[in-house]
C-alpha cells in the first residue's frame, strides 16, 4: 500500500494538484489539517480531497473558517485570510469542516495537526513539546503539520532529552522498523513551505518498504500568486510563497 501524506495545504489547489501529480498512484490520501486558509482556492481543495476519499483531521484553519474558534491569535494577515475564506466556504463546506476530527487513528498511525497535548495550536518545535506529545501517542508512529517544516522525531530514553529532532530532506528514507521507540513524522507544507525550500512538501508511505520517503515536488507558484492578487489577499501572503517563509 502506497499513502500519499499531506499537510498545510492552506487553499493551494495548484500545489496540491502538483504534488497527487508527483506522488502517482496511491491507494490513500492523509491529510494532517489546514487544507484551507491563506490560499485562494479552499472550497476546490475541500472538493478534491473529499474526491479522493482522503482521511483528514482539523488543524487552526479550519476551525478558524467556520467560526469554531475566535481569530484573536492569528497574526493580522492570517485572521484577515480566515475571514476570507470563512466568507467563500458553503454552509454545507463549513458542516464539513466541522466534522473532521481533531485526532485520528489509522492502523499503526496517529494522525494530529499539532500535538497530542493541543491538537490544532500547539507546534512540535521544542524537545519539550516533542516529549509531551509521545507521552500521550499510543501508537508507534504518529503524523503532525502546523510547522510546514518537514522533521522526524525519534523517541529515545538513552538521550538526555529523551528524544531527538531531525530535519528531513527531500528523498530521504524513515525505515519504520527495528526501532525500540516511537516514530513521529512532519511531512512538510504542500501550499506553504516555511523551510526556506518554495518547492511543496510532503511524504509517501510504503507499507511494503515499511518506510516514510520525504519528496519534493516544484509547482507554478505564479498562478497561485496571481490568484491571490485577484481576490486581494494580504501581500506577505502572497510574497512568501515565492521565497519558501
Amino acid at each position: 500500500m502506497r499513502i500519499a501524506i499531506v499537510a498545510d495545504i492552506h487553499a493551494n489547489l495548484t500545489a496540491l494538484d502538483t504534488v497527487l501529480r508527483h506522488a502517482g498512484v496511491v491507494d490513500a490520501v492523509w491529510s494532517l489539517g489546514d487544507s484551507v486558509g491563506y490560499g485562494p482556492q479552499p472550497g476546490q481543495c475541500i472538493a478534491r480531497l473529499r474526491e479522493l476519499g482522503a482521511l483528514m483531521v482539523a488543524g487552526n484553519h479550519e476551525r478558524a473558517a467556520t467560526g469554531a474558534i475566535s481569530t484573536e491569535d492569528f497574526n493580522p494577515d492570517a485572521a484577515a485570510a480566515a475571514q476570507w475564506t470563512k466568507a467563500r466556504l458553503t454552509l454545507e463546506e463549513r458542516a464539513f469542516l466541522d466534522s473532521l476530527p481533531e485526532v485520528a487513528l489509522e492502523g499503526e498511525f496517529t494522525l494530529v495537526h499539532g500535538t497530542l497535548r493541543d491538537p490544532i495550536w500547539e507546534y512540535l518545535y521544542s524537545y519539550e513539546a516533542a516529549i509531551g506529545h509521545l507521552a500521550l501517542q499510543e501508537t508507534p508512529f504518529g503524523l503532525f503539520g502546523h510547522t510546514h517544516v518537514p522533521t522526524l522525531v525519534v523517541e529515545d530514553e538513552h538521550l538526555p532529552r529523551g528524544c531527538e529532532l531531525l530535519r528531513l530532506q527531500d528523498g530521504e528514507k524513515v525505515d519504520l522498523g527495528g526501532r525500540g521507540g516511537k516514530l513521529v513524522v512532519n511531512p512538510g507544507s504542500v501550499g506553504q513551505p516555511r523551510d526556506g525550500d518554495r518547492r511543496s512538501s510532503y511524504a509517501l508511505y510504503d507499507s511494503q518498504e515499511n518506510a516514510i520517503t520525504l519528496h519534493r515536488a516544484e509547482y507554478e507558484i505564479g498562478a497561485t500568486q496571481k490568484l491571490m492578487e485577484e481576490a486581494r489577499l494580504p501581500g506577505w501572503l502572497i510574497k512568501r510563497l515565492a521565497e519558501g517563509r
